[in-house]
């Protein structure tokens, strides 16, 4: 499985329960907040998937 489609499924899951949080508690978030969070989490996680992705390869000849 690749990287890309595990941080954005996980992107979406996250993106889904907080618009559910907010439907059911009635807390108010600021979206672009909430947006800049989540863009920098899950490119954080591609760089950090990617990486781990290269040493391991190159471990295993």
């Amino acid at each position: 499985m690749r990287v890309g489609t595990i941080v954005w499924g996980l992107v979406l899951a996250a993106l889904g329960g907080l618009i559910l949080a907010v439907q059911l508690t009635g807390i108010r978030l600021d979206a672009g907040m909430v947006l800049l969070g989540v863009l920098i989490g899950a490119g954080a996680a591609l760089v950090v998937g990617g990486l781990i992705s290269v040493l391991g390869r190159s471990r295993n000849p």
